[in-house]
């Protein structure tokens, strides 16, 4: 795993033995941040990743100069990684929550500029995810939110729906909650 821009760009991450994880690809992360850039940019905003994994979206948004990024991962290996990995990198934007993330979203009352979500593909309640999402009212104005998920679901009819792009067998559904200027 590396991170593809900014200040830690190119920094190879190498995860433990019998990682449980699956990490976005290197090649579909650096084509979403790439199309993001284009409408983004990353310097102070804050952002929010689900199901953080292996904290590579955390660690690429920090490594953008976000001011402040909120990283939920529930497992405790994953999260000692994360966790692992911050301090080597001094990662002072960096705060990761070893939790579930159903229980974060029910508490959560702060509201980001980005969002993230790459819950397990197999995960049950997958599809409640970018639903509640939108429904707690957690992306700002003007703010993106990004659920990644196999070809098997489809996410076009929820609100703030921009656009779906495929990489491989990775799939992004963008959410926009664009504010109409008048």
């Amino acid at each position: 795993m590396r991170i593809i821009s900014g200040r830690y760009k190119g920094r190879r991450l190498t995860l433990p033995p019998n990682f449980k994880a699956r990490p976005t690809t290197d090649f579909a992360k650096e084509s979403l941040f790439n199309i993001l850039g284009n409408s983004i940019d990353w310097e102070g905003l804050t952002a929010l990743d689900l199901f953080g994994g292996t904290g590579g979206i955390s660690l690429e948004l920090v490594s953008r100069d976000c001011s402040k990024v909120v990283c939920v991962e529930k497992s405790p290996q994953n999260y000692a990684f994360i966790e692992k990995v911050k301090k080597q990198l001094d990662a002072k934007e960096l705060s990761v929550f070893k939790m579930d993330v159903f229980k974060y979203l029910s508490i959560c009352k702060e509201k980001f500029d980005f969002i993230f979500a790459d819950p397990p593909y197999d995960l049950e309640f997958l599809p409640e995810v970018p639903k509640l999402v939108l429904e707690k009212g957690l992306l700002k104005d003007n703010g993106v939110f990004v659920m990644e998920h196999s070809k098997a679901y489809d996410f076009s009819d929820l609100p703030y729906f921009s656009e779906k792009r495929v990489y491989g067998s990775v799939n992004f559904s963008i959410f926009r909650k664009d504010i109409e200027t008048e």
